[in-house]
């Protein structure tokens, strides 16, 4: 686990409602975030998905870790189009693109019913936890997390498109991909 998650890891501790969500996260690699709800900072290392109620067996608990690979701003009619009907479908979310689960050695628990919006934490914190608890960082070293979160999303606001640099691509054979007519 120490090889895939670096102690200085940037970790925001995310609710994992349901099953369906899950299988979301798990087989299509995002997780969705209402704008309206959102923490301030989504541009993190790590997503630690903490499990309500509906989990029965597994609930009240982290079990899965996965890294977040980028972000976007959708809306749920989008990310979800099975649910254009939804009366939040036109509604802003974060969609957090994510590698891999990683189920942790061991389960961190709540011990008690907890609940739980989003909070963040470090590598470090979540190799020791032996409870939720143990992921909150306090003093001194609370600084230096919200240091770095501040620094993480000033980088993240200086992404620009026109950075990235543009792909070596034949006009015409761009033009029949896209299936444009007439534009050159």
């Amino acid at each position: 686990m120490t090889a895939i998650l670096p102690p200085t890891a940037l970790i925001l501790v995310a609710v994992m409602n349901n099953h369906r969500d899950l299988e979301i996260a798990r087989l299509l690699g995002w997780y969705r975030i209402p704008l309206r709800s959102a923490p301030k900072v989504v541009a993190v290392d790590y997503l630690a998905f903490y499990q309500t109620g509906a989990f029965e067996l597994d609930k009240w608990c982290i079990q899965y870790v996965a890294p977040v690979r980028g972000h976007e701003l959708t809306t749920r009619g989008e990310l979800l189009r099975d649910e254009t009907e939804h009366p939040r479908s036109h509604e802003e979310y974060y969609k957090l693109q994510i590698g891999s689960l990683v189920e942790l050695p061991r389960p961190i628990p709540a011990r008690t019913w907890r609940r739980i919006t989003f909070f963040y934490t470090t590598g470090e914190y979540l190799l020791k936890a032996e409870s939720i608890n143990d992921l909150v960082v306090r003093d001194d070293e609370r600084q230096l997390l919200w240091q770095a979160l501040r620094e993480r999303a000033c980088q993240a606001q200086q992404y620009s498109a026109e950075s990235l640099p543009l792909p070596d691509i034949d006009p015409l054979l761009l033009t029949a991909i896209l299936g444009l007519k007439d534009t050159l």
